[in-house]
C-alpha cells in the first residue's frame, strides 16, 4: 500500500523554485530556470493560458502587433497575472513602444519582484537609454536571484568594463 500526496502538495511552489535557483550549480540551474519559467507562465485558468500561448506564438512568429492584442486581452481578463504584462511588455518593446513596455515591466515586478526575465528586459532598456549604471544595478539584482545566469554575468562584466573605461 503506497501513500501519495494530493496533487497540490506535490507541486513545487514558486518560493521553493526561487530558493532552488539560488542554490543551483552550473549543472542544475538550467533545469530549475526552465521549471521556474514554466510556473511563472501558469495563470491558473485554461482560457487565460490559451491567450498566453497565442501571444507567445505570435511573438515567435514575428507578429508583435498580434501578440500585443492577445496579451492585452489576457491583462484585461487576468490583471493579477504577471505573464500577461511580461508578454505585452515584450511585444511593445519590439514595436518600439518603450514607455508602454516600461509600464508593463513595472506591473510585472509589482506582481512578482523576482521575475528575472522582466528585470533583464528593464536592464536592456536602461542600456538603450544610455543609463549603464542603472542597467548594471539591475543585472546585479538578477544575480542575487539567479547567480548562475551566464548571460547576466557577461552583461555585468561588459558594463563594469565600460564604466571603468569611462572613469579613466
Amino acid at each position: 500500500m503506497g501513500i501519495s500526496l494530493p496533487a497540490f502538495a506535490q507541486e513545487t511552489t514558486l518560493d521553493e523554485l526561487f530558493q532552488e535557483l539560488l542554490e543551483a550549480d552550473e549543472d542544475t540551474y538550467a533545469r530549475i530556470e526552465n521549471q521556474l519559467i514554466g510556473e511563472l507562465d501558469k495563470s491558473g485558468s485554461p482560457a487565460m493560458d490559451v491567450l498566453l500561448r497565442r501571444g507567445q506564438d505570435a511573438l515567435r512568429d514575428g507578429q508583435p502587433e498580434a501578440a500585443a492584442e492577445h496579451f492585452s486581452a489576457l491583462v484585461d481578463h487576468a490583471p493579477d497575472f504577471a505573464g500577461g504584462y511580461y508578454g505585452r511588455a515584450t511585444a511593445y518593446y519590439l514595436l518600439g513602444l518603450t514607455g508602454p513596455a516600461l509600464d508593463d515591466v513595472q506591473q510585472v515586478l509589482r506582481i512578482e519582484p523576482r521575475h528575472f526575465q522582466a528585470i533583464d528586459g528593464l536592464a536592456v532598456i536602461m542600456e538603450e537609454l544610455s543609463r549603464p549604471e542603472d542597467a548594471l544595478e539591475l543585472y546585479q539584482m538578477i544575480l542575487e536571484i539567479h547567480p548562475q545566469s551566464v548571460e547576466t554575468k557577461a552583461s555585468v562584466e561588459r558594463l563594469q568594463l565600460h564604466l571603468e573605461g569611462q572613469a579613466l
